[in-house]
This record gives structure tokens, sequence and C-alpha cells, in this order.
């Protein structure tokens, strides 16, 4: 199917979703701890997709997929979603959406080795310029682990996007289930991990102001919720190659958004990471991108 203008909007829409999802994040962080702004995100989500698996009663998983569901659960869910809120609090929310943009850069590599889908020698070389702007993007601070935490949150930043990358490739290969069922067991699972986690960290939270507040209902509710029914909506109606254009907006509206909003100070290793792993993206997925747009 041919995507229409309602199919743009809606990868639009996920694109400044996602996008900004990093820098509301950094606001929420500024009252919470990050185990509160992970498990508030995770269980907020999992309550919205149950409540919508029951009322367009979709099945319950088949029970051989548990065993897949509670690892994709921890992988997809609880802990990226806890790296990059403890990450934030060392690194700039900018940092983070770049470094999302490498994670189909990750997953090539591991669905050649790992799944069915074998990487070409274009992919090969997006791999390679893509690392190497993941190399820019961390600078000097790699270097530096002994001295501050900055270190430490741009490592925690990039272990959550390895960690989503190797969650796509189980999810891949996970028994067939219903995608809205399997969306919410997942959330269901990094719920049940992270809620325990936090009580015993951070303890009970409680309402620290109206825009704060809000802030974690965002989080919950719409780059969690919202955005799996968009991505599910997407799949369904146009396919997941169409999907792969997200990777392009994110970063660069994590950028927008930290600069304009937050106002980060970013360094030029930014920018010039996010070109070589932009770069690195339309060549190995060069394929696929001329196959669209044909």
């Amino acid at each position: 199917m041919q995507p229409t203008p309602k199919h743009w909007g809606s990868l639009l829409a996920l694109g400044l979703i996602w996008g900004g999802t990093f820098m509301v994040m950094a606001l929420a962080l500024r009252g919470y701890g990050p185990f509160t702004v992970a498990t508030a995100r995770v269980v907020l989500g999992a309550v919205s997709l149950l409540g919508l698996m029951i009322a367009m009663r979709r099945p319950m998983p088949p029970k051989g997929a548990w065993p897949w569901l509670m690892v994709i659960g921890l992988l997809n869910t609880a802990l990226p979603f806890f790296l990059l809120s403890w990450g934030l609090t060392h690194v700039p929310s900018a940092f983070a959406g770049i470094s999302m943009a490498a994670l189909p850069l990750f997953v090539l590599p591991l669905a050649h080795w790992f799944s069915d889908e074998r990487m070409t020698r274009r992919g090969v070389m997006g791999v390679t310029l893509g690392f190497a702007g993941a190399l820019v993007l961390i600078g000097p601070g790699v270097m530096q682990l002994g001295v501050g935490m900055e270190g430490w949150g741009q490592l925690a930043c990039l272990a959550a996007t390895v960690s989503y990358a190797i969650s796509s490739i189980l999810t891949r290969r996970a028994p067939n289930m219903d995608s809205i069922t399997m969306a919410t067991m997942t959330l269901a699972v990094g719920a049940a991990l992270m809620l325990p986690l936090m009580l015993i960290a951070e303890g009970v939270p409680g309402w620290v102001g109206i825009g704060l507040g809000l802030a974690i209902l965002f989080l919950g509710f719409v780059p969690t919720a919202l955005a799996a029914l968009i991505r599910v909506f997407l799949i369904r109606s146009v396919g997941s190659v169409f999907m792969t254009l997200v990777n392009y907006q994110v970063p660069l509206w994590s950028v927008v958004f930290g600069w304009a909003v937050l106002g980060e100070d970013l360094p030029w290793r930014f920018f010039a990471a996010l070109g070589l792993i932009l770069a690195g993206l339309v060549i190995g997925q060069w394929a696929t991108l001329k196959r669209m747009f044909q």
C-alpha cells in the first residue's frame, strides 16, 4: 500500500513524539529520580494498553511466548527506560536522542548473525560510518570514566540503544502473537520488574508540582502508549520499511527541543556525530529507501 497523507502525518507525529521524549524526561528528572521516571512511564503505558487490549478483546499470548515476553520486556522496556533516565541525569537530552539514531546500525550486525537478514557490503559501510559517529558523539568522555559521571551517562544511553537492538531481534524471532498483546505484555513485564526496584531505591513518589507531574503523565501516555498504537497502525497499513524513516527524525527533533526548550549547550561534535550517523543510516538502508521512493 502506498503511503497517504494520513500515513505521512502519523510518521511525522511519531518522530515528534519520540524526539521530544528525551526533553520531557530531562524535565521530569528535575523533580523525580531515574527509577521513578522509568517506572511511571512503563506502568502508565502498560495500564493504558491493557485497557485497550481488553476493550478490543485481543487474545492473551500463547503459553510458549511467555519466556520470550519476559526477556523482551526486560530489554525493551525496564532496562533501557532506566538506563536512559539515569543517563539523562548526566548528559544533555540531545545526546540521548542522537544515540538512539544508532539503533538500526546496532540491529544490522545482530540481525546478520542471529536472524535471517544478511548484511550486504553497503550495510557494512553504513554500520562502520555510524559507529564512527557514535565514537565522535562520545568524544573524550569515555576516556574520563574515573572523573565525574558524564562518561558513565554516555555509556548508559548507548547501552540502552544496544538493549533496544537486541530486543528487536528477539521480537522478530518470538512466537507469532497479536501485536497489541505483545506490546501490552512487554510493558506489563517491565512494570513488574521496575515497581519493586523503585520502591526500594526511591520510595513512593509524591506530587511535586503541576509541570513535573504533567511531564510524568506525558511520558506514560504519549511516547509509550500512544506511540505504540501509531507504530502498530503504520506497520500494519504501510509496512515496517516505511517505519524506518522515523529513525531520521528522532535525533533531529531531540537536538531542536534540547536547544530551543532546555537551552542546552551542544558541542560541535554532536552535530558531526549526527551527520555521520544519519549518513550511515542512508548508506545502510539505501536499497530500502530506493524501493520506497521509486
